[in-house]
């Protein structure tokens, strides 16, 4: 509904809802059964693709009808990768915990990234459906790690629920759309759309794909979109069902289709009216980072690292340490206590660049795995320091890009020029410094400058067509070059070697 002001056209927009905690604690089971339970029958059976995030439709206890976006995967990258840019994807993050497991190490991985992210949040106390579980006991352990819910020492809100039967989920719908009501979000309709880019991906059939969470203004298709350095012009838009739309507004997630590049996870967008516009500043964006872009020989490998224990995590990292070489960027995009996960996966699955996922003690989930294997992402667990730093530095060594190198093999001193037709060359000379063998290419260098290339194409020694020359014989050469050799020049005979 519209603030209340008579000339402002911002209003009140429904937030969106980021969902945290351990990987056994129900989060995938709560934001499915949300799914089922808020969205229209009919159009929840007609979702045949998946997107990264959701609307659906919440009928308070009072009867209000309030629209929620959820992210659709637990944990999901973006809001991780945003933490380092000072933004949250999310308005709001809901900390799961099991009422019969209490706090386990990714329950407090998930609560650091919401604390670091300064994002406000809700605990759900999940599985009360369970025979062993103890709502005191869970909030008791949330209270050691210093977490405390209201009534218990804090100020954190809280409700109880079971995700399988649904009991006390439209509860925590309510602190929802409470919680985002105290933060009083709000957007402006009128202004062009801007937001958060939540995935992307390269499809054989459909090209360049991104899905946006757009956070203010509006979105129409006419329009262009600019995320980092990528620009897209919005002809082909679809809600999260997958039905093409002609305009989107705040909070709901978009799916875009086409572009020059794909635009980086995490990124923030931009929407401009028109097409110079949207070029301008993409090459603004691309000129502000062109000093920090890798030339084309280096390799970017973003690395995901998972340990049973937080030692564990310090000694992989110093070992990871070591690792010196300047043709790779190693990037550890994140790092944590407990299993391999699918947002480990598609932390480093992004079409451009293929990452790495090394786990140490640790399992993974059947998720991950059929994810690393449908987006050729390799995944390795090790028991044994030693021998993961060994398949790691044989692993980044064989990633390392090759490139071409030039040695030189030997150098001659141009004596005499005997004839110079076109290309082709016919010169005296004495070998000064290794060999010179038909075939080769040399530099022509002229007080000590190099001026052109040519190609020995015969060598004569003795008046006798031979192979190679030895260093302090005199030759006669036939060089084909488009550059003219004279007498004092040093022609420098080199092979190239890729490295």
């Amino acid at each position: 509904m519209p603030v209340k002001t008579e000339t402002s056209t911002v209003a009140l927009r429904p937030p969106v809802i980021a969902v945290m905690g351990h990987i056994d604690h129900g989060k995938s089971t709560l934001l499915d059964y949300i799914r089922k339970a808020n969205t229209v029958e009919k159009e929840a059976g007609g979702i045949t693709q998946h997107i990264s995030a959701y609307e659906v439709l919440h009928t308070s206890s009072s009867g209000e009808s309030q629209r929620i976006t959820f992210l659709d995967t637990p944990g999901h990258e973006a809001f991780q990768n945003l933490r380092a840019r000072g933004a949250t994807v999310a308005d709001i993050a809901i900390l799961v915990v099991a009422a019969d497991d209490g706090v386990k190490p990714q329950t407090l991985e998930a609560y650091r990234a919401i604390k670091e992210s300064n994002t406000p949040f809700v605990v759900a106390i999940n599985k009360i459906d369970k025979p062993d579980a103890d709502i005191e006991r869970t909030k008791q352990s949330l209270a050691e790690h210093e977490i405390y819910l209201e009534g218990y020492g804090g100020n954190i809100s809280w409700t109880a629920i079971s995700a399988k039967t649904g009991q006390g989920v439209p509860e925590l719908l309510d602190l929802l759309v409470l919680a985002s009501e105290l933060e009083n979000l709000t957007g402006d309709a009128v202004l062009p759309a801007d937001g958060v880019v939540l995935e992307s991906s390269l499809d054989a059939k459909r090209g360049i794909s991104a899905t946006l969470i757009i956070k203010n203004g509006r979105l129409r298709t006419g329009s262009y979109i600019v995320a980092g350095e990528s620009l897209a012009p919005v002809r082909l838009m679809e809600d999260f069902l997958g039905k093409a739309i002609r305009e989107a507004t705040f909070s709901s997630p978009v799916r875009i289709i086409g572009g020059n590049s794909l635009p980086p996870v995490g990124a923030p967008f931009q929407v401009f009216e028109n097409k110079k516009e949207a070029e301008s500043f993409a090459g603004s964006k691309k000129s502000d980072r062109q000093s920090a872009i890798p030339p084309k020989e280096t390799a970017f490998i973003p690395i995901v690292i998972k340990a049973d224990t937080a030692g564990s995590l310090e000694a992989i990292e110093h070992e990871l340490g070591k690792i010196k070489n300047e043709r790779l960027v190693i990037h550890l995009s994140n790092k944590g206590v407990g299993s391999i996960s699918e947002g480990d996966v598609k932390l480093v699955a992004n079409g451009l660049h293929s990452g790495i996922v090394i786990g140490f003690n640790v399992k993974i989930d059947a998720s991950a795995a059929a994810l690393a294997l449908r987006d050729s992402v390799t995944v390795e667990v090790f028991s044994i320091i030693y021998k993961l730093s060994e398949w790691l530095e044989n692993t980044l060594k064989e990633r390392t890009p090759k490139i071409d190198v030039e040695e030189a093999t030997g150098s001659a001193k141009v004596i005499k020029i005997f004839s110079q037709v076109k290309d082709k060359q016919i010169i005296g000379g004495k070998v000064i410094r290794g060999s010179l063998s038909v075939g080769q290419m040399v530099k022509i260098i002229r007080r000590e400058y190099v001026i052109g290339t040519g190609k020995l194409k015969g060598l004569q020694s003795a008046k006798k067509d031979v192979k190679e020359v030895p260093e302090s014989s005199e030759f006669g050469a036939l060089v084909q070059s488009a550059f003219q050799i004279t007498g004092g020049d040093v022609i420098e005979a080199f092979t190239v070697v890729r490295k």
